[in-house]
């Protein structure tokens, strides 16, 4: 299978005192507000490292899900919390905290099957990704 998500960025002004907007295919994100302030202090609107951490969740617990059913398991419930871990100008570590709730699975069978949920899950792979940059100055 293969497929193409979209998602654009708009910035204007300095790293520091501009700010920007993230729109995605979707629309989910819709000119989406980004700034210095919610990257680095407390402020309204969003930010690289939690937008990594919701797709880096989302992406385990969806293949998490998909291998338990190969399985033969149901899960009732599955959370995830994902904490992006940001020092001094890189992403050094993602956290992911799940926490399941799966009627007839042992808890060393789980824990198997989230390890290799966390090793093909197409985000956690996602740094040995081939990046292609197209520039182009306006």
């Amino acid at each position: 299978m293969k497929f193409t998500r979209n998602a654009s960025a708009n910035w204007k002004g300095t790293g520091k005192d501009g700010s920007g907007t993230l729109t995605t295919q979707s629309t989910v994100l819709d000119q989406t507000q980004y700034s210095y302030k919610t990257r680095f202090e407390d402020g309204v609107g969003t930010n690289p490292e939690e937008l990594i951490g919701a797709a880096h969740a989302g992406c385990f617990t969806m293949q998490l899900s998909f291998l338990l059913s190969e399985k033969g398991y149901q899960p009732t419930s599955l959370d995830t919390e994902a904490k992006v871990i940001f020092e001094d100008g890189t992403i050094t570590t993602v956290q992911l905290a799940l926490t399941g709730e799966v009627d007839g699975i042992d808890e060393a069978e789980f824990k198997e099957i989230a390890e290799k949920a966390k090793e093909i899950c197409p985000v956690s792979k996602l740094l040995k990704a081939t990046i292609e940059l197209t520039v182009t100055l306006a």
